[in-house]
Parts: C-alpha cells; structure tokens; sequence
C-alpha cells in the first residue's frame, strides 16, 4: 500500500518517505511516465485559452450577471434589453437566456413555441417587443426539468450562440445563470464581451457572491461596467414610509471596496414584478413610471458606454 501511495506522489513530484527503494527499472520506467506526463503538460500549455470567436452578426455583447440567485438578474437583464432599444430605435438588440436550468425569459418576455430553423439549420431568434430572444425555454415543455450534467449544458449553451440565425444585431444582452461556473467561464473565454453588469441585493450573503462574480469577470478579463442595487428599499403605497428590507447601501460599499461604478438602485416594487409576471415587463408597459426610470436609470443603460468600453479594450 505504501508503495502504492509512493508512486502517486512521485507523479505528483512529491518525496515520499518509508517506502522500499524502487527497481533500477522501476526507476527507468517512473522517469519514463514522467517525461511522457511533462511532453503532455507542455502541450496542454501551449494550447493556452480557447481563442475567443465572435458571435455572426454579433456586435457587441453585454452580460447580466450575479452571483447569487434570486436578486432580481433576469428582470435586470429583460429591463436592459428593452431600454438600449428604447433609448436609440436605430439599434437592434437581443437577448439570450443562458440559464439552461431556471429559464425565465419566455415568461418575462410574453413568448411560447419552437424556433423555427432556417435553410442553414439555424434557429430563428422568437421576437417580442422589437427584440429577439433564445431561450431554452423554448425547447423544452415549460414544465419539464433539466436535469443534465455539465457536459450537456455547455453543450446546449454553445448552440444557443452559435446555431441561432441573429441577424445584425447592436447590443446581444445575455442574462447568465447565478454562480461563478462552467457557463460564465465558458462564454467569458469563447466569445468576445464588451462589459459586464453585476446585480446584486444590499443583503450581506448575496454580497459576499456579488464580489466573486465581479473578481471572476476580472480574472478573465472582461471589464466590469458597473454593480446594480437591486430591492434597495421598499416603500409602503399607503403611508409612503421606507424601510430597508435587504439593507441599506451594501452594494455601494462594495463597489467602493472593488473600484466600481454603482450604476444605480432599483426599489422593490411590485409594479416591477407584475409587469415581469405578466410578460409585460416595466419598461414597456409602463414607460413613464417611477419603476421604469429607476429600473432603466440603474442599469446605466446608456449605448455608448459598452462602446467605449469596447474602444478601450482595442486600445489596450
């Protein structure tokens, strides 16, 4: 067992103690694997990083991101793509759902049925309110589990961005799963991402995720654009009083601990939800709102700063 162990660790380029001196050919054949395991490593690491390909008639590309789920990403992200269509109407936008497992934009975004495929066995984006949307939830019967491992949902998520016919599109929002895992890694490194929106709540658990996802966008060298306020207060409809349900100034802190940009605070509510709920989300059914010019104000929806952005990073 000894012996065993040993000659894990020796692959390991780890000494081991105690164990019987090794066979001169034992020897040869150890600096044989390991040679043959160095060349491998070599290899490996010459590869580098997957080359990042953009998406066909892609522009630019904005990821809606968290780290915890339940902080209101997706209702960001739909609120965003309707608003940098709102604010210029010359510029196309779409919106991918990449949460394979928790689709939410068929619901929020008033959409049913199966892509249609085009000549080149691609799939047609759904439109609803001048924006077109791929989802999962468009493959599957709304009410059937994903239950697939890692493998299969990478799998998925690159024929979401690759075999969708998008046309020419401006801005390609992308609401990403909660985490810091294999689909945020994964399209971070394959596709070239003009910035990245943080959502988060004021309440200290869903902050202590928030920064893990801005410190992997980081390490992957995608520029944070900013980190979003969600839920930050709630004021009663009848007395107009406030209270802090989630806390209060939890992401401006945090953003002043990173470096970063609050692009704003969006209140908790409920025309916010309803509007999601029915698939008539704020932005469009109620443009004039309070929610709205919270809702869109927070996100910093503004087309030239992902274009500057993008600028930046040609010339660095």
């Amino acid at each position: 067992m000894a012996a065993a162990w040993c000659r894990v660790l020796r692959a390991a380029r780890v000494p081991c103690r105690g164990a019987r001196a090794a066979s001169s050919s034992g020897s040869a054949s150890s600096s044989s694997r390991d040679e043959v395991l160095q060349d491998k490593r070599a290899r490996i690491l010459s590869q580098g990083l997957p080359k990042q390909k953009p998406i066909e008639g892609v522009k630019q590309v904005l990821v809606v991101a968290s780290g915890k789920g339940g902080v209101g990403k997706s209702t960001a992200a739909v609120n965003i793509a309707l608003a940098l269509a709102a604010n210029d109407s010359t510029k196309e936008v779409g919106l991918l759902d990449a949460d394979i497992y928790g689709p939410s934009i068929p619901k929020m975004m008033n959409l049913k049925g199966n892509p249609e495929l085009t000549p080149k066995n691609l799939m047609r984006p759904l439109k609803n309110y001048g924006i077109a949307c791929m989802s999962m939830g468009f493959l599957i019967d709304e009410t059937a589990p994903v239950v697939w491992r890692g493998l299969m949902v990478m799998s998925a998520v690159e024929k979401l961005l690759r075999q969708v016919d998008w046309g020419q599109l401006d801005y390609l929002v992308i609401d990403m799963p909660p985490g810091t895992g294999d689909v945020q890694l994964s399209v971070s490194q394959n596709i070239p991402v003009a910035g990245a929106v943080i959502i988060s709540t004021p309440q200290d658990v869903a902050l202590l995720d928030a920064r893990k996802g801005a410190e992997m966008f980081r390490k992957v060298h995608v520029p944070v654009l900013g980190l979003v306020q969600n839920m930050s207060v709630f004021q009663c409809p009848k007395c107009k009083h406030e209270t802090h349900i989630f806390g209060a100034d939890g992401v401006r802190d945090l953003a002043k601990t990173l470096g970063l940009d609050v692009l704003g605070d969006i209140p908790l509510h409920v025309n916010i939800r309803e509007t999601c709920d029915s698939g008539q989300p704020v932005v469009i059914s109620q443009p004039q709102s309070d929610a709205t010019l919270a809702a869109s104000a927070a996100s910093c929806l503004r087309p030239e700063i992902c274009t500057s952005v993008k600028m930046n990073r040609k010339a660095n």
